[in-house]
């Protein structure tokens, strides 16, 4: 146990790290606890309404848009601010964790911007949190190298013009932060790393020609995106920054949030930078919240639900309209392939599959896409490039042609694709993989040649668990049931096993990976969150 100060509101309940009092100093402990007490209370009352409006759509499996905000969105003389200069032109953006490699690497990448991630790609063991902070404090300050101590390779910066701009993303509302306690109650998590870093590094942006950016995950509705524009009018205030200075991408991952894109935009509106297409965790989204409307709310395999599925495409269609209308950018999906070292065969289909995603995004009026690898961003960059020459983004394109229906956005049954048993298998073997590096503190995991995330290891399970109480029959006329799944979880430890050796099975968490994926697809009573018990068992 170790304190910053015998009055400090804060306790930081974990071992010391090297270098934690540069980020845990008492002011920005406090500024930390000010948010906590100001508007924690807020967040639980969103977190219960977030189970009320669930309840309601397990009712009626239906969504609509918002009656009470129709004026908001019948009202065309709003725009969300002016763009500032480092946001202007966000063609390619490339995501990753807060790791010292990935820090150099992301700002020495040539995509235009770098989400730099302590959420779904990174697991928040305390020594991730604390250091990613100060990854990012010291890639600010140029005091940033790193060394490979397998290969011997070194990284270092290159000249700050030539530098991706960060847009840093917090957990989402629903995580706590258990190392760090305010009058005896855990932090959430959101609050830990924007405070941090905002407290940090927010005047020091503004010295750089930049400024503090996020990226906002997991928004369910507008009214938790009004929370957030209280939080940054006041943050702006207590370090003494202009008011606007902040800008806020929302990720539209959650169905819900669908229906309430210009409501989101409307209550960020000077704070606003544009809304993403987060597919994974939109689908994820999709099975959590009509988990119990029958068969047409089925799923089939992930990867068979591409984004020219019609319920896929209606959803990127209003985005990038809603965007437009409104003067934000419109961000597109994430390029998730991981190239190669071995198979050059492999590499020519995927980046080939790249290639047509991004020239579809550029072509449907997006400003910008992500990718997972640095080896992505020229083949991004020459999609957009080829719609945009010379322009930083194509707002200008209102894209007045869509008109997407209530009833278009969750139309699942539009995609004809059925599960298979090869995609449960898939979702059994990403599923394991994936909770076992997260459990080591792993939170972006190369599997199967695709940069994995929390957000695909929630789709595999849900899927699991929504093909089973579907009763979904697969085409080898097997039905998918709890024994099936504990038989394909079972040979694919055994096949681990068997790839990797015996010493370091041992030496990882797979057995505790293959039960908590075991837990949270098979258990009747859903988990919200995947992340929820696996951050009980979190070690670090």
């Amino acid at each position: 146990m170790s304190a910053p100060a015998p009055s400090s509101p804060v306790v930081v309940d974990a071992e010391p790290l090297p270098r934690q009092e540069e980020v845990l100093t008492d002011e920005a402990l406090a500024f930390v606890a000010e948010l906590h007490r100001r508007f924690t209370p807020r967040r639980a009352g969103l977190l219960a309404r977030r189970a009320e409006r669930r309840a309601e759509i397990a009712r009626t499996s239906t969504l609509d848009f918002l009656p009470e905000t129709a004026a908001i969105r019948a009202d065309d003389s709003w725009k969300v601010a002016p763009s500032p200069a480092a946001l202007n032109d966000r063609r390619v953006e490339i995501t990753g964790p807060t790791d010292r490699k990935m820090t150099i690497n992301a700002l020495n990448s040539g995509a235009k911007i770098w989400l730099a991630d302590f959420e779904d790609a990174s697991a928040p063991t305390w020594e991730n949190v604390v250091t990613g902070q100060l990854n990012l404090i010291d890639a600010y300050t140029r005091a940033i190298d790193f060394t490979d101590p397998n290969s011997g390779k070194s990284y270092a910066l290159k000249p700050n013009e030539e530098l991706a701009t960060v847009v840093m993303r917090p957990r989402g509302w629903h995580l706590n932060e258990r190392h760090l306690l305010v009058d005896g109650e855990q932090v959430p998590g959101a609050f830990v790393d924007f405070g941090l870093y905002f407290f940090h590094n927010a005047q020091r942006l503004l010295d750089l020609g930049k400024g503090p950016y996020f990226y906002l995950p997991k928004t369910e509705s507008h009214l938790e995106a009004r929370l957030w524009n209280d939080v940054f009018v006041f943050a702006q205030d207590y370090v003494g920054i202009p008011q606007g200075t902040v800008r806020a991408t929302v990720l539209i991952e959650t169905i819900t949030a669908a229906y309430e894109m210009e409501e989101i935009l409307y209550e960020l509106r000077d704070h606003a930078s544009g809304l993403n297409a987060g597919r994974w965790d939109y689908l994820f989204s999709i099975v959590k919240n009509f988990r119990d409307g029958g068969p047409r709310f089925v799923l089939p395999d992930r990867n068979a639900v591409t984004m020219t599925a019609p319920f896929m495409r209606a959803y990127t269609e209003l985005l990038v309209r809603t965007c437009h209308k409104r003067g934000a950018h419109a961000i597109g999906g994430m390029a998730a392939f991981i190239p190669s070292r071995r198979d050059e065969a492999v590499n020519k289909v995927a980046f080939e599959k790249v290639k047509a995603d991004k020239d579809r995004e550029a072509g449907d009026g997006f400003d910008g896409s992500w990718v997972a690898h640095p080896d992505l961003v020229p083949i991004a960059l020459a999609s957009f490039d080829a719609v945009l020459g010379e322009k930083p983004n194509q707002k200008d394109r209102l894209r007045e042609d869509v008109d997407v229906k209530a009833a278009d956005l969750i139309a699942v049954d539009s995609l004809h694709a059925r599960p298979t048993y090869p995609g449960l298998v898939n979702a059994v073997q990403v599923g394991i993989r994936y909770i076992e590096a997260w459990l080591r503190g792993l939170g972006a995991v190369a599997i199967f040649n695709l940069m994995e995330d929390a957000a695909t290891a929630e789709i595999s399970r849900s899927q699991i668990w929504q093909w089973i109480n579907a009763d979904v029959e697969f085409e080898n006329g097997e039905r998918a049931t709890p024994e099936l799944a504990r038989r394909i979880a079972a040979e694919e430890l055994e096949n681990i096993r068997a790839e990797i050796g015996a010493d370091a099975f041992a030496a990882g968490h797979w057995q505790q990976a293959h039960d908590l994926l075991l837990e949270v697809a098979l258990d009747a009573d859903y988990a919200d969150f995947l992340t929820l018990p696996a951050y009980e068992q979190l070690r670090g």
